[in-house]
């Protein structure tokens, strides 16, 4: 189950949009400019279920995100979905992923309080008896560099 976002919850001023996620699901978004840089020196993990509902969370994550492991387990992963992020970069990743391979790539991740921070992901299926049975995802400290060139190229994806 995902929710959509309360005003009461939001730090600073945001803007408000509604975002069509992944299996069919929309959801009220309300995000700032407010970025949260990612420490130095940490991993951020999480795995899934196939169909990307999130089945355990790395303390890291917990504070990255601003969501309490209670509000993360038995979400969709979507709940960190930010407005800036192009829906092709997602096909991507579930068409990759879903044929058994290691999907890369950049992602802007929205927090609880409306703000963000940015991620380089790593996403492993996770393969029993020749079968994918789910994810793990290891987030890590992005270079300044591929982010600045990751917000000039995201609007052209739209």
């Amino acid at each position: 189950m995902i929710n959509d976002m309360n005003p009461e919850d939001i730090v600073g001023e945001f803007k408000e949009v509604s975002l069509d996620l992944y299996d069919s699901i929309s959801r009220k978004i309300l995000y700032t400019d407010i970025e949260t840089p990612y420490p130095d020196g940490k991993l951020i993990v999480s795995t899934t279920t196939l169909k990307g509902i999130i089945t355990h969370v790395n303390p890291s994550f917990i504070r990255m995100s601003g969501f309490t492991e209670e509000e993360l387990i038995g979400a969709p992963h979507s709940i960190l979905r930010h407005a800036d992020m192009p829906p092709a970069a997602f096909k991507d990743l579930w068409d990759t992923v879903l044929k058994g391979d290691k999907w890369q790539g950049f992602v802007k991740n929205l927090r609880k309080y409306g703000g963000f921070y940015w991620v380089k992901a790593t996403v492993i299926p996770n393969v029993r008896q020749g079968e994918v049975v789910g994810f793990t995802s290891v987030r890590r400290k992005p270079s300044r560099t591929k982010v600045n060139e990751c917000v000039a190229l995201y609007p052209t994806m739209f």
